[in-house]
């Protein structure tokens, strides 16, 4: 299944403008581990049932 990307900016006055128009991308089947965001530390995700399940 494909997905479309189309990358555009948006001012602060809320006009657009696009910066590449809009491209077929394959997703990928499992992303790198390198490509994952790392876990949040903040007090409110590092307890409670959230940070248990926590590998």
């Amino acid at each position: 299944m494909g997905m479309s990307l189309k990358v555009y900016e948006v001012d602060r006055w809320g006009s657009a403008r696009v910066l590449r128009e809009k491209g077929e991308v394959v997703p990928l089947e499992r992303p790198a581990d390198t490509d994952r965001f790392p876990a949040c530390e903040c007090a409110r995700c590092s307890s409670g049932p959230a940070a248990e399940q926590r590998p």
